[in-house]
């Protein structure tokens, strides 16, 4: 992990093992269903719903801070409170980080492999609930220098110093999907014209931990993305497109990467943008 640009963000699951009874650490749970947290989780840990705690009834983030102040204060954490966060599915816990740093907290780390590779090592799971006390928490203005608007995003198109990064199922930038199944009625799907397509999955090796640094350089340089672009991930949700700002940012050191967080879920519903399908 030492060859990463912040090596630092990143901690093992013998790590994590190691600090189950530090009081200023806790675990968080990311998941779109309570019932793998219910079946078997990493001790201590507490659920969020991505739902219901994370997302707004439209689907998009819930960047309201009293809202975040709220669920961090539930789950005991504190501002000083070192947070790690993983869900069942890859890249849960980078944008966690991505959604915590927005809101200016310190101490984030994302496990390394994540929960696959804390349960295919046998690694102790429970079905108890876990829950703290609750805590004061104070959350910053939500940092606008993480993210990208729709009107930046379509001012983009084009510019070769920009790139449009897409990073969705094949399925899903194709227009064969909408998010995870084919499309309802009056559904809009396909690409951002222009958009690079590279799937947030490929930067992960089969055990779920993340690929060393000059296995992801030359993936993403591969495609053009290169170091010295302005690079603007989106995804459905702006989930996966979190987690390629973490991969980016934090593991490559590419200076000017933004999270579209509004992805395609606001993209699709503009009246006056243009959409590609192939």
């Amino acid at each position: 992990m030492s060859q990463y640009a912040h090596p630092s963000v990143l901690v093992d699951t013998q790590w994590l093992a190691n600090h189950f009874n530090d009081p200023n650490v806790r675990i968080i749970e990311v998941d779109m269903s309570p019932e793998p947290y219910k079946n078997a989780h990493i001790p201590g840990a507490v659920f969020w719903n991505i739902f219901t705690d994370l997302l707004l009834p439209d689907l998009k983030i819930n960047l309201n801070a009293i809202a975040f102040e709220s669920l961090m204060a539930r789950s005991g954490i504190t501002n000083d409170t070192t947070v790690i966060a993983y869900g069942s599915y890859p890249g849960t816990g980078a944008w966690i980080f991505w959604l915590l740093k927005v809101f200016g907290h310190e101490n984030v780390r994302v496990i390394n492999g994540g929960y696959q590779k804390w349960k295919s090592e046998g690694r102790p799971l429970v079905t108890e609930l876990s829950t703290f006390p609750a805590t004061d928490y104070y959350a910053k203005a939500p940092d606008v220098s993480l993210r990208v608007l729709h009107h930046e995003v379509q001012a983009s198109i084009g510019l070769c110093d920009r790139v449009l990064l897409d990073v969705r199922t094949l399925q899903e930038y194709c227009g064969e999907w909408f998010f995870n199944q084919p499309p309802n009625e009056g559904e809009r799907t396909g690409h951002i014209p222009g958009a690079i397509h590279l799937e947030h999955i490929l930067t992960l090796n089969e055990d779920g931990t993340f690929k060393s640094f000059n296995e992801l350089k030359h993936l993403y340089t591969s495609k053009g993305i290169t170091a010295d672009k302005e690079v603007f991930p989106y995804c459905a949700i702006g989930g996966r497109s979190g987690y390629t700002w973490f991969v980016l940012k934090y593991l490559l050191g590419y200076p000017n990467v933004r999270n579209y967080d509004g992805s395609w879920n606001e993209w699709s519903r503009l009246s006056d943008v243009a959409i590609e399908s192939s």
